[in-house]
């Protein structure tokens, strides 16, 4: 133990023999061995210090949008009421999102009151089994998107079937226009009281 301890140190010691070297550089002279220049080192904290503590504060700020099925890279929580084609961030627990609940980002496509009908078509997907069908959604008249029978991963995909032909007070039908987005056409819509309104950063 001793003799492995020992080369450890012998082969540590010509970085440990230039710490004191470094740490003049770090105070702010020009290169090893020459004297310390603390004014430099101050000019450095100047420049440095703000830009780390802006982006200290603002990175916890930001959500970076993990779903290619939305237009947007990182978005942040927005104060206001959600209005259509806004983004929302809920946190969603379903079997095909995985073991836990996840926060995911979409849009409202579809406001509380408004009028939506979905349409059974036979499915059109390659590889879909005869008898399958998929749900061609419309918000007041205008085609919102169209489910399919099977997720990415082969999982069956049961669309949502609307039963009263308005999308229910409180609620909102949230999505995107991407055909592989996992959103209301498989859950239906979402409690407003679930939803925090945000707002694209990139």
């Amino acid at each position: 133990m001793f003799k492995v301890a020992f080369r450890a140190a012998r082969a540590a010691w010509p970085e440990i023999r230039l710490l004191p070297l470094r740490a003049a550089v770090a105070l702010g002279s020009s290169g090893l061995g020459q004297p310390v220049r603390p004014a430099q080192l101050w000019k450095a904290y100047v420049i440095v210090l703000p830009i780390g503590l802006a982006t200290l504060w603002a990175i916890p700020q930001l959500t970076w949008v993990m779903s290619p099925s939305i237009d947007a890279v990182a978005v942040r929580a927005s104060a206001g009421p959600i209005r259509k084609g806004d983004y929302v961030m809920f946190l969603l627990s379903h079997p095909l999102a995985g073991p836990k609940p996840v926060n995911v980002t979409k849009q409202a496509l579809c406001m509380s009151g408004e009028r939506i009908d979905m349409i059974e078509k036979p499915s059109m997907i390659p590889g879909a089994p005869n008898g399958r069908y998929d749900g061609w959604y419309y918000c007041n008249g205008r085609l919102l998107n169209v489910s399919k029978p099977f997720g990415r991963n082969g999982m069956k995909l049961d669309h949502w079937q609307p039963k009263l032909g308005t999308i229910p007070q409180g609620s909102i039908f949230v999505g995107s226009h991407h055909p592989d987005g996992f959103d209301s056409r498989y859950y239906g819509p979402v409690a407003i009281k679930r939803l925090k309104r945000m707002e694209k950063v990139l």
